[in-house]
């Protein structure tokens, strides 16, 4: 790599302070959610105040606006230092444009909502547990206002709604996510229909005894054969599972367990590790820039999901790791075989659980979040009817209503968290998993093959020359496009749906 120029350092070496700062907060979530004692929920609340502050000064301060200046013109977006290579130049595009976004927002708001949202993960929490909507209620109302006030900040064309989802994923807008999500609908309703014609797949034996110790035993190995170590990485327990990295080389992920149903802590490990092996192969060498960042939220998502559903839930995975899953519960597994089991883990049923939801139903849960988000945006829905809302739209989209709002509107940590605009990149970075999967199977037409030799390394080393090393440099429809030489549409996910599980249930 050629040489840094002084003004491209100086800008990286305070953005590197302002990440590691970053990092500190992030281990302080991942603690809060993991081992923090419930009585240091106040005191917590006021350290991630504090360093939310710190890193908003950092990023804001006239020292790092005057380095970047001489880098690039903040006000024009015009490069100033001609000796840059194309892949400093991007950063300092990025740069700028993260400038320019964290200063629209005032140092006290940025501490107000840091509070805010630690104070509300424990409300949520403590909810969630009582099924009393009442206690997260009025926390949710101050986020949405607060997002409501950010989006302000930004400032946007069209929608409120369009800057905050600019946060997660850049340069889409829900006119695009609008489009893309109504054909993926309308695909996913006619095809659920001819599944629920046929008869019903039988996963009951997938239910049963099965001790935690067991499951977690079997977890870490699978986690172990896609390259996630002890050494750079942590696997834990909590109430939503869930990602954290401090650098690339401190990446943690949690899951949670069901001792009467092993698959939710399989597949939901498998989805973390997706994001876990993202973060762990961004570029070391340029961490604190944006070429040691992740790309979007969607492509963040297409990792996670691709681990989960495009290698977890296929066939060949399976003809390697039943076997050892049958040696873990042998009382449970040990008359299933292969076919037997692939179409269990694969049964399409509407259930009331997003992130325990088969690849058909899962993004109609995706769909109602983002339909309520953008209500609780614009004001066209009160918090208070959310609960109401949610399940008029669970009996729309997928014909079944939650007895509880635990079951309901309090099952998801993302409002806690503050996060509105995030949940339209779930069903994105699913579409971008099946889109990037065409540029895969072009280079290894023999992956099931190897999967089913227990081979999965080979799987990463792509991921990583094609996805994780590029950090930010491209954007993600760039991204998209140089992995599989094709224009992004929801066509490769839809037709993926559609062969997979019309072969499965005999349409």
């Amino acid at each position: 790599m050629k040489e840094k120029s002084n003004a491209y350092k100086a800008v990286h070496d305070i953005s590197r302070n302002s990440t590691l700062l970053e990092g500190i907060s992030h281990h302080l979530g991942w603690d809060q959610e993991t081992y923090m004692p419930p009585g240091h929920a106040s005191i917590r609340a006021e350290q991630l105040k504090l360093l939310a502050g710190l890193v908003h000064k950092e990023k804001t301060s006239k020292t790092f606006e005057t380095a970047l200046n001489k880098l690039i013109n903040v006000k024009t977006g015009k490069i100033l230092t001609k000796t840059l290579t194309p892949e400093q130049a991007r950063s300092a595009e990025l740069w700028r444009r993260d400038f320019i976004n964290e200063k629209a927002l005032p140092n006290r708001f940025v501490e107000d909502f840091a509070k805010l949202k630690s104070q509300a993960l424990e409300a949520w929490r403590h909810a969630r547990q009582e099924n009393a909507f009442s206690h997260f209620a009025p926390f949710l109302d101050k986020i949405v206002g607060m997002n409501r006030r950010m989006a302000d900040y930004f400032g946007y064309k069209t929608t409120a709604y369009d800057a905050l989802m600019d946060h997660y994923e850049p340069d889409l807008t829900t006119k695009v996510v609008d489009k893309v999500f109504c054909e993926l609908r309308g695909a996913t309703v006619d095809l659920l229909k001819k599944i629920q014609s046929k008869k019903q797949v039988n996963d009951q034996f997938l239910h049963g005894d099965f001790p935690e110790e067991k499951q977690m035993i079997f977890v870490k190995k699978m986690l172990s054969d896609v390259g996630y170590h002890p050494d750079t990485g942590r696997l834990d327990i909590s109430t939503h599972p869930f990602s954290h990295s401090t650098h690339p080389t401190d990446v943690r992920i949690t899951t949670r367990v069901n001792p009467k149903y092993a698959m939710a802590n399989i597949f939901g490990a498998l989805h973390e590790v997706g994001h876990g092996m993202y973060e762990l192969g961004l570029p070391v060498e340029h961490y604190g820039s944006p070429l040691a960042q992740p790309n979007s939220l969607g492509i963040h998502e297409s990792q996670s999901r691709w681990w989960e559903t495009r290698i977890g839930h296929c066939k060949a995975y399976w003809e390697h790791y039943l076997p050892l899953l049958k040696k873990q519960f042998p009382d449970v597994l040990k008359k299933n075989q292969l076919d037997a089991f692939y179409k269990a883990i694969n049964k399409v049923q509407p259930t009331f659980i997003r992130v325990e939801a088969d690849e058909v139903t899962y993004n109609m849960h995706v769909i109602l979040r983002y339909e309520i988000e953008k209500g609780l945006i614009d004001g066209s829905l009160k918090v208070r009817d959310v609960p109401e809302a949610w399940n008029a739209k669970m009996v729309e989209l997928l014909g079944i209503k939650p007895k509880t709002n635990t079951l309901g509107c309090l099952q998801d940590v993302h409002w806690s968290m503050g996060a509105m605009g995030y949940f339209p990149t779930y069903t994105l970075g699913t579409m971008f998993a099946s889109h990037l999967f065409q540029g895969f199977e072009k280079k290894h037409p023999d992956w099931e093959k190897r999967v089913a030799k227990g081979e999965l390394l080979f799987i990463r080393e792509w991921l990583q020359q094609n996805i994780h090393c590029h950090g930010r440099r491209y954007s993600s429809l760039e991204l998209l496009k140089k992995a599989t030489g094709k224009e992004f549409s929801a066509k490769a996910f839809i037709n993926y749906l559609n062969n997979k599980y019309s072969d499965i249930y005999g349409i």
